[in-house]
């Protein structure tokens, strides 16, 4: 009697082990990362010179500890340039009368209400009710500000997503033309993001074209590292793409929380990472006159870069692999034969 043969069930349980790894993988991204946000040396002001400010100042530090980086800033004008810098979170003006904290709710509006929840109830103690102006609001079309990270995952599903059709369908093109292909294909996803941006969903009701040319090169960038990547991990793409550009991208990005309310390795990430540089690039052509906007773009250029160079290294191995005469498999197949499939598996797995 012969033995079962157990190469199907081994064969489906190796391909199974890509979406259980990414169920692990995102709930492990995404709950670490949004669960339970906490500030740690998040960045506020009290505007004073005299000692009383300086001592009440102290004071506030003293209390909250590491969740709170207390300094002291001379003027309200000077607050409200910090804060359209984003340098600090939230600015408070002592007054027995009327207490007043500023915020800019489109830089973070997590940040807008986790510096009201700190001095809210220290005006309370005063007696007096607490004053909150907004000195950079979003647009009315996206009241919370997060609109961008949806237009971020938007632009990153069309991109990554592309990765998989481009291994499956364009396996047999030289990787000249697939590169080709990528830049293109990152045309149309930057339009499309351009007009869920403007027409569609009014997040940006100025700046157009600034918002398609970050969506742009964002999205080349993705597609360039999913298309070198492919050469080298076949099947594995998917899951390598999963990883880089949405469990680490989607929650060092801003989007949500800015790093002051993560924990160290998100907000470490927030510093290079390509999504925290799309948002935080798109965010600051629109609200805050594009200042740091020349820090995001080169961040942008440099996962480019990475990209291209990927996508170089992997076309001399293709060029490598081509010179090498095909070896058939255990079961006869060559390693064409072989690859071909996987390229089929990975396109049903998309």
């Amino acid at each position: 009697m012969t033995a079962p043969d157990r190469g199907p069930l081994r064969h489906v349980l190796l391909h199974l082990l890509t979406p259980l790894l990414m169920c692990l993988g995102m709930g492990l991204a995404y709950m670490s990362a949004f669960v339970t946000p906490e500030p740690h040396d998040l960045p506020v002001a009290v505007v004073g010179t005299d000692a009383r400010a300086q001592h009440f100042a102290q004071a506030v530090q003293e209390k909250a500890g590491d969740a709170l980086d207390v300094r002291t800033l001379a003027t309200r004008a000077q607050a409200v340039d910090e804060l359209k810098s984003l340098d600090i979170s939230g600015a408070y003006l002592p007054d027995t009368r009327t207490p007043e904290l500023l915020v800019a709710s489109a830089g973070s509006d997590m940040s807008a209400l986790a510096v009201q929840k700190v001095f809210t109830p220290v005006a309370a103690e005063q007696g007096a009710p607490l004053k909150v102006t907004d000195v950079a609001r979003p647009v009315a079309d996206d009241p919370t500000g997060q609109g961008l990270f949806f237009l971020l995952v938007a632009v990153s599903i069309g991109s990554y997503a592309s990765v998989a059709a481009l291994g499956a369908a364009g396996a047999a093109l030289r990787m000249r033309a697939r590169a080709g292909l990528a830049v293109g294909v990152a045309f149309a996803v930057s339009l499309i993001g351009a007009a869920l941006a403007g027409p569609v969903f009014h997040l940006a009701h100025h700046g157009l074209w600034g918002v398609w040319a970050l969506s742009w090169l964002y999205s080349a960038g993705i597609l360039l590292i999913g298309v070198g990547l492919h050469t080298f991990l076949k099947r594995w793409t998917t899951l390598a793409m999963m990883v880089l550009f949405v469990m680490l991208n989607f929650t060092s990005s801003g989007g949500l929380f800015r790093p002051e309310l993560q924990d160290g390795f998100f907000g470490a990430l927030h510093g290079f990472w390509n999504g925290a540089g799309f948002v935080e690039g798109v965010r600051a052509h629109l609200y805050f006159d594009n200042h740091d906007l020349g820090t995001h773009v080169v961040t942008l250029l440099a996962w480019l870069a990475v990209g291209a160079l990927i996508t170089a290294v992997a076309a001399l191995a293709e060029r490598h692999r081509k010179a090498t005469p095909a070896t058939p498999g255990p079961a006869g197949r060559t390693d064409e034969a072989e690859e071909l499939e996987e390229e089929m598996e990975e396109s049903v797995g998309v």
